[in-house]
């Protein structure tokens, strides 16, 4: 489970906000399975809406320019981003994503949708927390519960395979942009440790340059992802 600050800087939160304030949301069961339509009371864009195709781009785009997403998720496949809305006493229960899901907006015209092994999930915050109360996303795992709201433009990742929900809203607005993650690498504690290694040579990098254990470690980490990967 990961906080990414800044995905998107307050000037982009502005543009993104401004265009789905004009947007024509639909009920967010639209993408829910059998089970997580019975708790599941949000409103949603249909991805094949202009506004979400506009706005999917150019959260792909920032997701590609953040180092820290690119060195903690590795992805080989990020599910066309969505869109929602919590309002008016909207939540979501208690829920497991899918464990694939198939996106109609990654393929070619006339082709099947692209399936994507949903190794992490994601969500974009679009309102700061002040802005509302309640839709607090609650994510359980086997050792904690974390109540996470974070501010505009950040970014939450955690596992796929986690029970979570978001509260339901008692005032104001929650906005948010939300996706899936398929890993290069698809076990969870191998991501962890490569993402770990990173992190060190990242910060060996700056204290000690010149050291020539870097290369040592830059070449256990690229081993290590070359065996691990799936490509």
């Amino acid at each position: 489970m990961l906080h990414i600050p800044k995905v998107l800087n307050a000037d982009q939160v502005g543009a993104f906000r401004a265009r789905l304030a004009t947007a024509a949301w639909a009920d967010g069961r639209i993408t829910a399975g059998h089970q997580s339509s019975r708790v599941k009371h949000n409103l949603q864009l249909r991805a094949e809406d202009d506004v979400a195709q506009e706005l999917s781009a150019l959260v792909r785009e920032a997701l590609h320019r953040s180092a820290l997403f690119l060195s903690a998720a590795l992805p080989r496949h990020i599910f066309t981003p969505l869109f929602n809305c919590y309002r008016n006493g909207g939540g979501f229960g208690d829920h497991i994503d899918n464990a694939v899901r198939y996106d109609r907006s990654a393929s070619r015209a006339g082709e099947a949708a692209l399936p994507v092994r949903t190794d992490l999930s994601a969500t974009l915050f679009l309102s700061a927390p002040e802005e509302y109360a309640g839709g607090e996303l609650v994510i359980d795992d086997s050792l904690s519960r974390r109540r996470v709201k974070l501010p505009a433009g950040d970014l939450l990742l955690y596992p796929a395979t986690s029970i979570h929900r978001v509260e339901p809203i008692t005032q104001g607005v929650r906005l948010a942009s939300f996706f899936w993650i398929q890993s290069l690498v698809r076990d969870a504690g191998q991501r962890k440790i490569l993402f770990d290694l990173d992190g060190a040579i990242q910060r060996l990098n700056l204290d000690r340059a010149e050291h020539p254990a870097l290369i040592e470690l830059t070449g256990v980490y690229h081993n290590l992802l070359r065996q691990w990967s799936e490509v």
